[in-house]
């Protein structure tokens, strides 16, 4: 049976990567392009980069949550026979969807993290085209929740299917011989 410490330790740490990937996109960073005082050249202020922290911090929680599901399922390769049938099989099918739904949240979250800690440093000097302040595009961290969402659900119905299908198989259970009475 699938334990139930387990189960609720994943879904908090999943709630608490979902909740930081939310918060990271609701505060990106913004720039404006200020001018000088003495109006020689222009250049870009970025606001607040807590943003970047928030979308680290979700990258490590959920990370965290797949390291323990997998070592809880010994990672599906390791460990006893599981017991042939649909639950075996529906359990590696979640395994792989969960691993890619699992890489494309961190490859959001991370992509999102860095591009956001990226301030553009030039400036431009008896310019009229003001410089380009680059920002992290609209939704880079709101694709990372949805997939940290996905991998979430995937992961919990991996490791209930993982354990009903671990149950008490044994290959074979009788003896290795061909039976015989004895001879009289």
């Amino acid at each position: 049976m699938a334990s139930k410490l387990l189960m609720a330790v994943l879904f908090i740490f999943d709630l608490i990567a979902f909740s930081l990937a939310v918060a990271a996109e609701q505060r990106r960073s913004t720039a404006t392009v200020k001018q000088d005082p003495e109006v020689e050249y222009n250049y870009c202020v970025y606001d607040s980069d807590i943003s970047t922290g928030f979308g680290v911090g979700a990258f490590l929680f959920l990370m965290a949550s797949q390291v323990l599901i997998m070592v809880a399922s010994q990672c599906f390769c390791f460990g006893s026979a599981l017991k042939p049938g649909g639950s075996r099989a529906f359990a590696l099918i979640l395994l792989i969807i969960c691993w890619v739904s699992f890489l494309i949240a961190e490859a959001c979250l991370l992509a999102g993290s860095v591009r956001n800690a990226y301030h553009t440093k030039y400036r431009t000097i008896f310019s009229e085209n003001p410089p380009s302040c680059e920002t992290v595009r609209k939704g880079v961290f709101a694709a990372g929740a949805s997939f940290v969402f996905f991998t979430s659900i995937l992961s919990q119905f991996y490791y209930i299917s993982f354990s009903k299908a671990r149950g008490s198989f044994e290959p074979y259970g009788g003896e290795a011989s061909v039976g015989l009475g004895p001879y009289k």
